[in-house]
This record gives C-alpha cells, structure tokens and sequence, in this order.
C-alpha cells in the first residue's frame, strides 16, 4: 500500500483524521468552492453575452469584484449549511457514543433521543430497542440468580437446622428424622437437574432422540401416569382428541415430560371438583397441537407473557407451598422449541381457568 508523501499528502491525511464533523463541514465547502469555480468557468468560456461584452471593450477586472461577493456569499451560505447538516448527522452518533460508553459502563437504563424520521432516527430506535433487551437480559439475569439462592436456601437452612439438633442431641435420630432430611435433599438434587436440563435444552446441546409418534398415545399415556393424583385430589381429568391424526415427529420421554409439567401445572392451581381436559387436535398443515385446559385460579393478562420465563410465578408464595419452583414451564418451552414445536398460554382471566398449548411437527 503506497504511503501518502508530500504537504499534500500530510494535509489529506490530517484531515481524514479529523472527527465526523469537521469533515462534514470541510467536505461541503469545498463542493461549494467547487460548483462556484465551475460555474465561473462556464461563465468565461461558454456564454456568447459575456464574449461579445469583452470583444466591445468591456474590462475583466471590473467582473472581479462582483465574481469575488458572489464566491463569498456563496461560501459563507455553504459553510452555515455545512454547519447545520454537520450538526444534525454528527448529534445522534454522538448521543450513541456515549449511550454506548454508558451501557458498557453498566447503566442499561440509557437511552438515545429519536431526532428525526430518518436512516439516523431509525438507527437511535434499534440502540434503544437492543438497550432495552440488553436491561431486560441483566433484570432476568439478577432475578434468576436471587429465585436461585431463595430455592436452594430453604432446603440447606432445613437440613442444617437438623443437623444442629442431631449434633446438639436435641433431635433424636429417628426414621422419620433422616426421611425428612431425605425429602429435602432430594429436592435440592431436582432443582439441580432441572436447572442443568433448562441449560441444556436452551443451548441446543440436550440429545433428543426423534422419531415417529402416535399422538393420542402420547397424551393418554401422560394422562393415565397423572390420573391417580387427580383422583386423590378429586379433580376429573378428561380426553378429547381428534380422529385420524397424523403423526408428530418428537423424542418420546421429553414429549412425556412436557405433557406432565403441563397437567401437574394445571392440578396445582384446580380445586377440587374442578376438570382438566387434555386435547390433541390438528393445528395448522404439517403440526399437531397438545392442549391442557383447567376450570382452575386462571392468570391475570399481564402474568400472560411472562408464564414461561425462568421462576416465574403469578403467587410466589402460594407457589412455594404447593412445591413448585418455577421453572417446570420455562422447561416446557425449551424442550417444545428444541423439538421444532412452540407453546403458548391462554387465559380469560382470573378464576376462569386457563390453556396451555404446544405443537410439534408432524413425520414426513
């Protein structure tokens, strides 16, 4: 690559140096002086007026001083557009700078102001728009770390407290003892599973083993797996299923274990005397649709788009009582999805009950 040599060369290269906005305004004044020197070019050499008027006895250097305001007007005219356009594109790339600097820093709450309804105002928009998901990701990040420690904490202060007594000789050891402390290690070792499964299937690093599935099969074998809890709670669990449906291309146990999040979902938040229907439907050409619809509590419009986020839940504390973490949703979604499947959530309102949906593409 030749290197620029010479006082040419070195101003040229001083120049590109400069931030945008001098450049912009250097740029434009030299398209200004340009178009002035071609225009009084054109005047001397193509207009036939001006030759008769030289040829009569007309003086040049009377033409001069008149060429030399209108170069002037013309000038100063270029360098305060050059100045206002300058300004205008040259603000938004600086407000972006130091949103940008300030984002970095780890303020996502900044945002850039949207000038005009422009390539640059549509620009401003996208960084606010990438801003607002980068403050939603760090929000999601700081509330999954804390649900985290809340989970885990619970069943460690248990056994510990235990442990103290059993050291102290205030607790007796005993069957019931050990089976108590069982219960809340193994709930700590689930937790840690079903973390490490949400991480996996998300990263698309979860093995699936596809193949081709009977559909109805699928749900009635989930339903019959979950029926003895809905009788012991008094809650009737239906079936109502399309006939002659095709096929659905999916790994058995994870379509097992979604249909089950699904239908202990629905338990949990059904009275007694209440129904859960489980329907497997045509959706659209080439998919097949899994529904869990409960009589249940229902879910309030704004808890809607959040229902699959990762310890989420509408009543934390009820949800704690009823032993769920809330992850087992979040766990759907992301098996569904690492399938070619999406889930959904549907609700009227509170104490109206609720649906559930997934689908999964159909074989072949």
């Amino acid at each position: 690559m030749s290197r620029r040599t010479g006082p040419l060369g070195r101003l040229v290269a001083r120049v590109t140096s400069l931030p945008l906005r001098p450049k912009l305004f250097i740029s434009h004044c030299l398209v200004a002086l340009g178009t002035m020197v071609v225009f009084v070019l054109m005047t001397y050499l193509v207009n036939p007026q001006f030759a008769l008027f030289l040829r009569q006895g007309g003086s040049l250097a009377a033409v001069v001083p008149y060429v030399l305001l209108a170069g002037l007007v013309s000038g100063l005219i270029a360098m305060a557009g050059s100045l206002f356009v300058a300004s205008r594109i040259t603000r938004p790339v600086t407000d972006m700078l130091s949103a940008t600097r300030l984002i970095s820093a780890g303020d996502y709450s900044e945002r850039v102001p949207k000038q005009e309804d422009d390539e640059l105002g549509r620009l401003s928009q996208s960084f606010n728009e990438m801003a607002e998901a980068l403050e939603a990701a760090e929000y999601q990040r700081s509330e999954f770390i804390s649900d985290t420690s809340h989970e885990l904490k619970t069943p460690i202060t248990t056994l510990q407290g235990y442990l103290e007594g059993l050291i102290d000789g205030v607790i007796e050891p005993s069957d019931d003892t050990w089976g108590l402390m069982y219960v809340e290690a193994e709930r700590m070792r689930r937790l840690v599973d079903d973390l490490r499964q949400l991480s996996r299937a998300e990263s698309e690093t979860l093995t699936l083993h596809l193949e081709s599935l009977d559909p109805v099969e699928l749900a009635d074998l989930a339903s019959d797996g979950m029926r003895p809890l809905f009788t012991e709670k008094g809650v009737c669990l239906d079936a109502e299923h399309d006939p002659d449906l095709p096929p659905v291309r999916a790994d058995r146990d994870r379509t097992l274990q979604v249909l089950a999040n699904l239908l202990s979902n629905a338990l949990r938040y059904t009275p007694k005397s209440g129904r859960v229907t489980v329907c497997v439907r045509s959706e659209t050409p080439g998919s097949v649709a899994f529904q869990v619809s409960d009589s249940g509590a229902g879910v309030r419009p704004e808890d809607l788009p959040r229902l699959f986020d990762r310890f989420y839940r509408t009543e934390k504390s009820r949800s704690r009582e009823g032993g769920g973490a809330g992850i087992g949703l979040a766990i759907s979604r992301a098996l569904v999805e690492a399938m070619g499947g999406r889930i959904r959530a549907e609700s009227p309102g509170p104490g109206r009950g609720a649906t559930f949906t997934f689908t999964l593409p159909t074989s072949g």
